[in-house]
């Protein structure tokens, strides 16, 4: 038995608490979260997610995504599943979007628990932030805080990361905050990156890693296994033994 600070999310409300373990073994009931999740192009992080609510190794349910290109692949294939579609925000070329007070009461509408954005290209208002207080999550494709920032997106990352010489590069998920990539780092995973790599070629390894990674982030969410250190660093409690921390 130890004292843990465990993060406890219900509909969308944070409450951090000084909480004991439960004795190894035992089992408690934990509800099936609700997810939004956030797109601007394929949407093939969305899709892995998706796909492992469907097969049961995630305890929640995509129940809307929300893109500002309405034609993107991530949006047809979460119309294709029968998931419903939000469009934001409201610009020249997208003049149906939500203004940002709308968009947090139509999350609230569908009771998200948590916002996952993947490969969504636009800066999170401040108004959803505060309605969602450590239950935004984004991942980026280097090992931040290096190659992250307004800018660093897609293939440039990956460019960036190779002209640089670094040897390692990989996938980050973080809380989202007011600023590009400087939330809280919540996970990890090192792809190496070879000597002769292409931007395309080490590309394509991390986006492998990314579809692994978020499954498990979003499970280890899902079941209500984020801790905080008394630093303020978060942290995911191991399933199969709930003493480590990683």
């Amino acid at each position: 038995m130890r004292s843990v600070r465990r993060l406890e999310c219900t509909n969308s409300v944070e409450k951090v608490s000084n909480v004991v373990s439960e004795k190894e073994g035992s089992q408690s009931w934990v509800k099936r979260k609700r997810l939004a999740v956030f797109v601007s192009g394929g949407g093939s992080n969305f899709r892995s997610i998706n796909q492992a609510c469907i097969e049961g190794s995630v305890n929640g349910d995509v129940v809307v995504l929300v893109t500002n290109k309405h034609a993107c692949g991530g949006a047809q294939y979460a119309s294709d599943k029968g998931i419903p579609v939000i469009l934001f925000p409201k610009t020249k070329d997208e003049p149906g979007g939500l203004s940002s007070d709308d968009l947090v009461k139509v999350l609230r509408g569908f009771e998200v628990d948590f916002i996952l954005l993947a490969g969504y290209l636009k800066l999170i208002p401040l108004e959803l932030i505060r309605a969602y207080p450590r239950s935004i999550f984004n991942i980026h494709p280097s090992l931040l805080p290096a190659f992250g920032g307004k800018g660093y997106y897609g293939m440039k990352v990956h460019k960036a990361v190779i002209a640089s010489g670094a040897r390692y590069s990989g996938p980050t998920i973080h809380f989202v905050d007011e600023q590009y990539d400087t939330g809280r780092i919540l996970a990890q995973k090192v792809v190496p990156v070879l000597a002769n790599d292409t931007a395309e070629e080490l590309a394509a390894r991390v986006l492998q890693e990314e579809h692994k990674l978020y499954v498990e982030v979003t499970a280890a969410l899902c079941e209500d296994r984020i801790v905080w250190r008394e630093d303020g660093v978060p942290l995911i409690r191991s399933k199969e033994n709930p003493e480590e921390y990683y």
